[in-house]
């Protein structure tokens, strides 16, 4: 489970190097709400060229806002992490407009491995996916010694 960040675990450190360097993320308009050890919350809010032929939000802009939630919470632990697997069910559509709230909460973790569930809400609390992603931590460090990146 997710522990209270302390004051020298390196989560707001990681977490500006990521957004620095995460241009997907930007392109999809992610704001990142709240990042702790193995945990993160974002938000976005539905625009038309995230709709599909349908006029619902496509699933993969879906499922890419829940990978990066994903990415947030298994790498804030300062080891750079990596995606060995993930599954998404998706129970509902969002639409234009909606506010879609993804939060990743880290469920274990090992030296090496990590699980994590993500659960992507609309602003009225309509649960459109449910992601699982295990994540492999290498050895990589992401800041050097003193904490920069």
């Amino acid at each position: 489970m997710a522990q209270s960040p302390s004051s020298n675990h390196p989560v707001q450190a990681v977490k500006e190097r990521m957004l620095r360097h995460d241009t997907f993320s930007r392109l999809l308009g992610l704001a990142v709400d709240e990042v702790g050890p193995g945990y993160c919350r974002l938000h976005f809010t539905v625009r038309p060229d995230m709709l599909n032929g349908f006029g619902a939000l496509h699933g993969g802009v879906t499922f890419s806002a829940a990978d990066s939630a994903f990415a947030f919470a298994c790498n804030s632990h300062g080891r750079q992490s990596v995606g060995l697997s993930v599954t998404v069910d998706y129970l509902a559509a969002g639409k234009l407009g909606d506010v879609i709230m993804v939060e990743a909460r880290e469920e274990d973790l090992k030296y090496k491995i990590g699980v994590y569930q993500v659960r992507a809400t609309t602003q009225d609390g309509t649960v459109l996916a449910l992601f699982k992603g295990t994540a492999y931590r290498t050895s990589n460090e992401f800041l050097s010694a003193d904490g920069q990146s």
